[in-house]
């Protein structure tokens, strides 16, 4: 199939904030995707180049990622989610599905909430729950300390398990390190060809935002309960359109009880797929079978 033409475009949002986005020539469905953390809608692009014709595709960088601006640092999800909303106001964008993948899944879980009417459709794909994405300390041993969850904006970016030594990767420029990590958490069986792996390592090294994203994941949580940090907003209630929860069987990132917690939350309002035989990347692992999941749910 003949590439459809992808631009590259940037617009100004009336907070000040620059987003760059990519946009995909097609037909009449609208399709709206957000990446996640340590990516931006460079990550997409298989997916973009891969997917029906009949969609037209729009694939932003969120504040601090890629392209965007990083003027005024982020806090929460809904500061991102606030920018999707400014974001499809200045392009005139309405009436589209919304893919979030990672990170992205609790930024169109909040936009979704906050915004009725422009959402149709949504496709949580290894998405952070609704009940957020717990920071937990590092032991003396240097694991991930579950009886330690860190409150503050403050601890989370003095944490040396995590933050630090991917800050320090990112400000000394170390792909190395950063592709150790992917290979390890996310391409644990198959990795992108050399080239575009490299592409997407360099794109990693745009992010500015990176203990802020932490800590907002940290204290999400639009359930009706506790996270064991906050009390939830509830506001799961006030999405009320077909939501498709995607996880992969061999995800490390996202686990099987965050995707459970999703279901829960949305009281029957969600259904789940199970990738077969993925990890936290279903577009490098198995894309075929991603699209046919992602396809076959917004035909419905």
């Amino acid at each position: 199939m003949e590439k459809t033409a992808v631009e590259l475009k940037k617009v100004n949002l009336r907070n000040g904030e620059t987003i760059a986005y990519r946009e995909r020539d097609g037909g009449t469905k609208n399709v709206l995707l957000i990446h996640g953390n340590m990516t931006s809608s460079k990550h997409w692009d298989l997916l973009i180049d891969a997917m029906d014709p009949e969609y037209k595709i729009f694939a932003l960088d969120l504040r601090g990622f890629g392209g965007s601006s990083y003027y005024k640092p982020i806090m929460s999800i809904k500061d991102f989610s606030d920018d999707v909303k400014m974001f499809v106001d200045e392009i005139g964008l309405k009436d589209f599905a919304l893919v979030g993948w990672s990170t992205g899944g609790a930024v169109g879980m909040q936009f979704a909430a906050d915004y009725p009417g422009y959402c149709e459709k949504l496709v949580l794909l290894a998405s952070a729950s609704t009940r957020g994405y717990p920071f937990f300390g590092t032991s003396e041993e240097g694991l991930p300390d579950i009886n330690n969850r860190l409150v503050t904006y403050d601890d989370v970016k003095a944490d040396a398990g995590k933050t630090i030594p991917v800050q320090t990767a990112y400000d000394q420029q170390n792909k190395g390190f950063l592709k150790a990590m992917w290979n390890m958490l996310i391409y644990t069986d198959r990795q992108p060809e050399e080239r575009h792996y490299d592409e997407y390592v360099d794109d990693m090294l745009t992010q500015r935002n990176l203990a802020e994203v932490y800590h907002s994941l940290n204290t999400f949580n639009i359930s009706a309960l506790n996270n064991g940090l906050k009390d939830g907003t509830d506001q799961v209630k006030d999405i009320q359109i077909p939501v498709l929860v995607l996880r992969g069987d061999r995800d490390l990132v996202v686990t099987k009880g965050m995707a459970d917690e999703i279901i829960e939350d949305f009281a029957g309002r969600a259904r789940f797929a199970e990738l077969q035989d993925c990890g936290h990347s279903p577009l490098v692992d198995d894309l075929n079978q991603l699209l046919k999941h992602i396809e076959g749910f917004l035909a419905e």
